[in-house]
């Protein structure tokens, strides 16, 4: 199975961007991002912070819809 670790912030956003992800707004400290597949939209908001812990980094896989394997490659 694999793992995730700690990441900064410009790694979950270059990673989200290559999985089809365009960043949409900002509130505070919390960048949307949003990526449409047809008549499916996914959102996923992530936290502009240096690191993103491991917890907050699986939220953000949940709404993405990727998984860990997935994230991993891109």
């Amino acid at each position: 199975m694999a793992r995730l670790k700690p990441q900064p912030y410009r790694e979950v956003k270059r990673r989200l961007e290559a999985a089809g992800f365009a960043e949409s707004t900002q509130k505070g400290s919390h960048v949307k991002f949003v990526r449409r597949k047809e008549s499916l939209v996914d959102t996923a908001i992530v936290p502009k912070k240096a690191e993103i812990p491991v917890g907050t980094l699986r939220s953000i896989l949940n709404q993405a819809h990727l998984e860990v394997d997935e994230w991993n490659q891109l």
